[in-house]
């Protein structure tokens, strides 16, 4: 049996912002548990062909570590994959980390204060803290159609793109209309004879202000770091504007509206399509989608957007409502992911036993979206209700990282055996949460954002600067101590 101070799941970026915190504080007892072979989270996994980042590099990034070389404002999967990796390596962490290693289940022992973690390799650890950090965007979300075994050509979701399969010449099938498609489908079509898109409701999309940084862009950076501090600044203080239209007054979006309707008329030209590519609900309760390529795509000779129900997968292709089968040799799903599946399916038991999974059957809900009554000592990176609409999370999961690692110090004392957040107070935020998330754009249309009685359980209802005060202190008076 293994023992660490702080045991963390996942290597992605909430891990390693959490881990590199406790690093620059000195504390160094602490171990990352990563089911792959190497760290990276989402960035190692989605590898599909025009995987990229929706918010500037800039912002992207961690706030003590700019990175004076991004290629473009809108990095790419390969180069945030890689500014990850030399981070982890620059501050020492990577040394932490335990590869190949799944974590199936957490019991916490009230009488020594330890959670004891079970793993996929039959190991146990020990730790006083224990940090899920696998996030909200990391499942695959497989939608259930009747016929999908049977389809006779290859078949997978964009998280995991086979990238054994040539599309060139192939007739695709492309299931949803979500962030991974918007980016994927304008680079296959290039190759692919026909690519049908299948929507069920059309994203806003917005234009994608990107641009090539050349030599004196990353010279100014490195010599003159101000200038992107300005630009990472400029960047910052425009989400926090449409955070504040999306959550207190709808009327501000509608600048951004009219901007997405003439993108809209500028590059699709066929009335009919114009019409089926047209969203119906406010903009913001859906994810906003930045592109340049995509809608020039669907106005592709070769690319067409099908949006009649789909009823059934055939070992041919695909079945829609009025009966007709769509032939296809490769079905490509880009259907997101299971964000409201916090758990993934691991078993956590807290004081007397109590099961997280049915503490959260109606769903999940955490004070700050890091601690839940009756489970001392466990936080969460990106947890519930952490989740933006608009800006970087990055920025949300280093204020996460700095409030545990003052809670890490805090149970450092050998007087202190745990940290229990008190109910009420994690029921009074939870109320404050709702209520807020209530009048906010998110509530209008079914999305990933909510859960099927409406509760929204993923995004934060207010501006990214609120939420920094919010957890710039650990407030013991909130938690129940229990004395070592």
């Amino acid at each position: 049996m293994s023992t660490a101070s702080v045991l963390i799941a996942g290597s992605g970026f909430g891990g390693i912002a959490l881990a590199i915190e406790l690093k620059r504080a000195g504390l160094h007892e602490f171990t990352v548990l990563e089911r792959a072979d190497e760290l990276g989270g989402v960035w190692r996994e989605n590898t599909y062909p025009g995987a990229a980042c929706d918010i500037p590099s800039p912002l992207y990034s961690f706030s003590y570590e700019p990175n004076p070389d991004w290629p473009r404002r809108y990095s790419g999967q390969a180069d945030i994959h890689a500014y990850l990796k030399r981070v982890a390596v620059k501050y020492g962490v990577d040394r932490h980390i335990r590869f190949g290693t799944e974590v199936t289940s957490a019991s916490f022992d009230e009488q020594r204060g330890l959670w004891t973690v079970e793993t996929s390799t039959g190991e146990t650890f020990e730790a006083k803290v224990f940090v899920p950090a696998t996030g909200q965007l990391s499942r695959p979300a497989q939608p259930d159609i009747p016929g999908q075994d049977t389809f006779a050509g290859p078949s997978f979701h964009s998280a995991r793109w086979d990238h054994d399969v040539d599309l060139t010449g192939k007739r695709v099938a492309v299931i949803g209309t979500g962030a991974s498609a918007i980016q994927f489908v304008p680079e296959i079509r290039k190759t692919a004879a026909q690519v049908t898109v299948y929507q069920r409701t059309p994203p806003y999309i917005m234009a994608k202000n990107d641009t090539v940084y050349r030599p004196w862009h990353r010279f100014l950076f490195r010599h003159l770091p101000a200038t992107q501090l300005l630009g990472r600044l400029r960047i910052w203080l425009l989400a926090e504007y449409a955070t504040y239209a999306m959550t207190r007054h709808g009327t501000l979006t509608k600048p951004f509206e009219l901007r997405t309707a003439q993108l809209r008329r500028r590059h699709i030209k066929d009335p009919e399509l114009l019409d089926r590519i047209t969203p119906d609900y406010p903009m913001g309760c859906k994810r906003i989608l930045f592109t340049n390529d995509y809608l020039p795509a669907l106005a592709a000779p070769n690319v067409e957007v099908e949006t009649k129900p789909i009823t059934e997968i055939t070992p041919a292709g695909v079945l829609t409502q009025d009966g007709v089968e769509h032939p296809a040799d490769v079905l490509v799903y880009g259907t997101g992911f299971a964000a409201l599946d916090f758990l993934d399916g691991l078993e956590i038991r807290g004081l007397g036993g109590r099961d997280l999974g049915e503490v959260w059957s109606r769903g999940a809900r955490a004070h700050l979206g890091m601690t839940v009554p009756g489970f001392p000592n466990l936080f969460w990176m990106y947890g519930p209700n952490t989740n933006l609409g608009a800006g970087s999370i990055i920025y949300m999961l280093e204020r996460q990282a700095r409030y545990i690692r003052q809670a890490v110090e805090h149970l450092s004392r050998p007087s202190v055996s745990y940290l229990d957040v008190r109910p009420e107070v994690e029921q009074r935020y939870d109320e404050e949460i709702q209520s807020r998330l209530a009048g906010s754009v998110w509530t209008g249309c079914t999305s990933w954002y909510r859960q099927d009685d409406g509760r929204v359980s993923t995004n934060w209802p207010g501006l990214v600067s609120e939420y920094h005060l919010r957890t710039r202190r650990l407030r013991l008076s909130e938690f129940r101590t229990v004395g070592g």
